[in-house]
């Protein structure tokens, strides 16, 4: 089978990391494929921040889980049995947004191609790394700790700017089966 179909194939959102820390060239060589993805206008809108240290993964788990909390009780009266598998998740977990990944990375874009390419930076760095045999879940939750100023400090926030990842990435401890998919509508004019 052709590689990169494989890879678009087999990547699976991983949630359960071994503590094993990325290399450095291996990480730099996941952003360089972020950084190869198409933008419109060849504007590259984003940029990348990478958190490993371990307090700081810690400040960003506290700035998310309330906020994650705060949107899943909307899920409470239209899906009470997910709503209850997931908080028992939150409550068993250690870290239940970032998944304790021994890497996240953000991508942080702004302007106004934005919203169209930093996604397919995103898509590029979860293709590169599943290629070189690391697991990534991309986490909304994990983008909503821009209440918290030292978080938004550290991670250098602008006002114009927005958070399209966060990625957290690491060596898969468990690597999940896949979901079931429905087949693509496709319409032919």
């Amino acid at each position: 089978m052709n590689t990169v179909l494989d890879a678009i194939e087999k990547r699976r959102s991983v949630r359960s990391y071994e503590s094993k820390e990325i290399p450095k060239d291996i990480l730099n060589t996941i952003i360089e494929a972020g950084n190869q993805a198409p933008s419109a206008m060849n504007s590259q809108p984003w940029r990348f921040v990478v958190v490993e240290d371990s307090a700081m993964k810690k400040k960003l788990l506290q700035a998310a889980l309330p906020n994650a909390k705060k949107i899943l009780e909307q899920v409470k009266d239209t899906d009470p049995e997910r709503y209850e598998l997931i908080m028992k998740r939150y409550d068993e977990m250690e870290d239940p947004v970032y998944y304790s990944a021994p890497a996240i990375i953000f991508v942080i874009g702004s302007g106004r191609y934005a919203d169209h390419s930093c996604p397919l930076a995103c898509e590029n760095i979860m293709l590169a790394a599943h290629s070189l045999g690391l697991g990534t879940c991309w986490v909304g939750f994990g983008s909503m700790v821009t209440e918290d100023a030292g978080v938004k400090g550290s991670l250098a926030l602008k006002d114009d700017e927005k958070i399209f990842g966060p990625i957290v990435i690491g060596y898969p401890e468990v690597y999940p089966d896949p979901p079931a998919k429905k087949p693509p509508e496709v319409k032919r004019v």
